[in-house]
C-alpha cells in the first residue's frame, strides 16, 4: 500500500489497508508536528512492514547511471515526460503553467534553435 497525501489519516488508512506480512510506503510529506496513531502490535503480530521514501530515496550515483542505461536502451522513454520545452526568457511563464497544472515537465532550452 502506498499513501501519498501525506495526512495522519491518510497514513493510517494505509496501513490499515495493508495485508498481514505487507509493506506499507509512504512518501506524502506531513506537517512537521503532525502524527499517527499506528498499533506496534499490529505491526509485530503481523509482521508488516513501514518504509519511508523521500523523493524516492534515491542515491544519485548509483541510480542515474542505471537509469540513463534504460533510457538508452529504450526501456524508459523519459521523452514522453516532457510537457514542453521553453527559453529562459519564458520562464515566468512557464512557472505559470505549472502552477496551474496545465504542464509537468518543462525543459529549459538555452539554445534558441532547440526551444
Amino acid at each position: 500500500m502506498i499513501e501519498c497525501a501525506g495526512h495522519p489519516r491518510a497514513f493510517e488508512t494505509a496501513f490499515k489497508a495493508t495485508a498481514v506480512g505487507g509493506r506499507t510506503v509512504t512518501i506524502g510529506l506531513p506537517a512537521p508536528t503532525a502524527l499517527a496513531g499506528i498499533s506496534p502490535l499490529t505491526i509485530t503480530a503481523e509482521a508488516r512492514t513501514i518504509i519511508g521514501s523521500y523523493l524516492g530515496s534515491a542515491v544519485p550515483a548509483r541510480d542515474i547511471p542505471r537509469y540513463a542505461d534504460l533510457w538508452r536502451e529504450g526501456k524508459l522513454p523519459v521523452e514522453r515526460l516532457i510537457s514542453s520545452r521553453i527559453r529562459l526568457d519564458q520562464i515566468n511563464e512557464a512557472m505559470d503553467q505549472l502552477a496551474q497544472g496545465l504542464a509537468i515537465r518543462q525543459v529549459i532550452m538555452f539554445d534558441e534553435e532547440d526551444a
